[in-house]
């Protein structure tokens, strides 16, 4: 399932698997996903977020929404919810529209805001990130692929902000 992603990016989601475990939390949610990515790429949060938020503030901010439960040994596989299997799924089809063979954390945090019903997402939203303006960002900063637009998605993951792609 994660042939594609990038040594950071699989990095990443072992760390939201610790930081799940750590929680208690039967599954790796979206916010652990966040926390992966800001615990793994700190660079890529501090370019995107205005005001420079990192690993400890989106971590003492799911401390006060979630309770903290038993910790789980990291030795048991925790699935992944629902949730974050989109924010998955949104992070590939990122890398695809940038014609990238592979899935970066860069991709990852555009998933997460891409799952906009979800804690990390408004985490990430109220730190003044915005999907539209990350991914212009993002498609100036890491297009290899031949000018021109990138490819139309195939509607698996409809998402309306895709119009403003460039």
């Amino acid at each position: 399932m994660f042939e594609r992603y990038t040594q950071k990016a699989r990095r990443m989601i072992f760390f939201a698997r610790f930081e799940a475990s750590r929680y208690g939390t039967p599954q790796i949610e979206a916010e652990h996903l966040l926390l992966g990515v800001a615990r793994e790429d700190p660079p890529l949060m501090s370019r995107f977020l205005s005001d420079r938020a990192g690993y400890e503030s989106f971590q003492n901010e799911i401390l006060a929404q979630t309770p903290a439960g038993k910790s789980i040994p990291t030795s048991v596989d925790l699935p992944l919810s629902n949730e974050s299997k989109r924010v998955l799924a949104y992070a590939a089809e990122e890398a695809d529209r940038l014609r990238h063979k592979h899935i970066g954390t860069e991709h990852l945090l555009l998933g997460v805001l891409r799952e906009k019903r979800s804690f990390a997402a408004r985490m990430l939203r109220d730190r003044g990130a915005k999907l539209k303006v990350i991914r212009k960002k993002l498609v100036a900063q890491l297009q290899p692929g031949p000018p021109g637009r990138a490819p139309r998605s195939n509607g698996a993951h409809s998402d309306p902000d895709f119009s403003d792609y460039t």
